[in-house]
């Protein structure tokens, strides 16, 4: 078994490979800012300011990265999240200007409220519930002002039962026919998201998100939603996070044999990003990890480590 294992040799039968191809860099747009401001609990991930996001997906095609998630952070919060779907929102400003100089990046948008909303969750409150059916119709409001604003793919991100049905449809009925769905379909109440709730300022005011988000135990749910999803419309399937769920991704390739992102989150970022620093790890396993995520049976990744994994392949 180890002739094949010699240095000049073992790339020759080497099963998974990474290309920059396969990565999604998650971009925090932030229209309260002047300067790029370093998230402190990413080291070296920074939200960029609205006139700034044009220079940062440059910098980015420098490397051949070209597939890009945008996140906002909006200069006005309420309870229903208006900023959301305001046709001079953040992420549709963002869109507007990326696209206007760059016509064949591909541009990802994060669909939900809690950035948006007061209260940080993902969906219409009542008292201290969140509302489902209701929350739809606004998911698809959001959804059709990216795509009008030049997003080449929507991505609901609230788990909302319905929400891929909802916003197919109302992308169709609007005449957005070609903008494709990439579904948080597998997305789990994690403790791994803490970092990007600092990072989009999406905390939640009160509760969790235990009552529309997975609960962590549970796979063969994973395969329930994922199929839900892929039957309403989603074009593309998501697990998220990745590392803790390599199992999970690895089912639904299996199962589905369907188009599938997984999300490698803030934290698993985070607390690679703390070892290496306290010397306890190298950089190397950022390449390793990914390799597993890959293996895993992911056609895309979205990872915070994409520009130092580029400069690395």
């Amino acid at each position: 078994m180890r002739r094949l294992r010699k240095e000049n040799l073992r790339f020759l039968v080497r099963e998974t490979k990474l290309s920059v191809d396969d990565f999604i860099v998650p971009i925090f747009v932030d229209e309260n800012i002047k300067k790029p401001l370093e998230i402190s609990s990413m080291p070296n991930y920074f939200r960029i300011p609205l006139d700034s996001v044009v220079k940062e997906i440059e910098a980015c095609l420098d490397k051949n990265l070209k597939t890009f998630i945008l996140f906002g952070i909006p200069s006005y919060k309420d309870e229903v999240g208006t900023s959301a779907y305001d046709k001079n929102g953040v992420i549709q400003r963002a869109l507007r200007s990326i696209k206007s100089e760059f016509d064949d990046v591909v541009l990802i948008t994060d669909v939900c409220l809690c950035e948006y909303t007061s209260h940080g969750h993902c969906g219409i409150v009542k008292g201290t519930q969140i509302l489902n059916d209701e929350t739809l119709p606004l998911l698809a409001k959001i959804a059709i002002s990216h795509a009008e604003a030049g997003a080449d793919i929507v991505a609901p991100s609230a788990m909302m039962d319905g929400m891929v049905k909802a916003i197919r449809e109302g992308l169709d009925n609007e005449g957005y026919k070609d903008t494709a769905i990439m579904s948080y379909a597998a997305k789990y109440a994690s403790n791994f998201y803490s970092p990007f709730r600092e990072a989009a300022e999406s905390g939640f005011k009160f509760g969790d998100r235990k009552s529309y988000q997975m609960d962590f135990h549970n796979s063969n749910e994973a395969l329930r939603e994922v199929e839900l999803d892929i039957k309403e419309g989603a074009d593309i399937i998501m697990v998220k996070p990745a590392l803790a769920y390599l199992d999970i991704i690895h089912k639904v390739k299996q199962k589905f044999k369907f188009p599938t992102a997984a999300y490698n989150v803030s934290g698993e970022y985070s607390m690679i990003k703390a070892a290496i620093k306290l010397g306890w790890l190298n950089e190397d396993v950022i390449y390793e990890i990914l390799t597993a995520i890959k293996r895993a049976g992911a056609d895309l990744i979205i990872t915070y480590h994409a520009k130092e994994i580029a400069d690395f392949l």
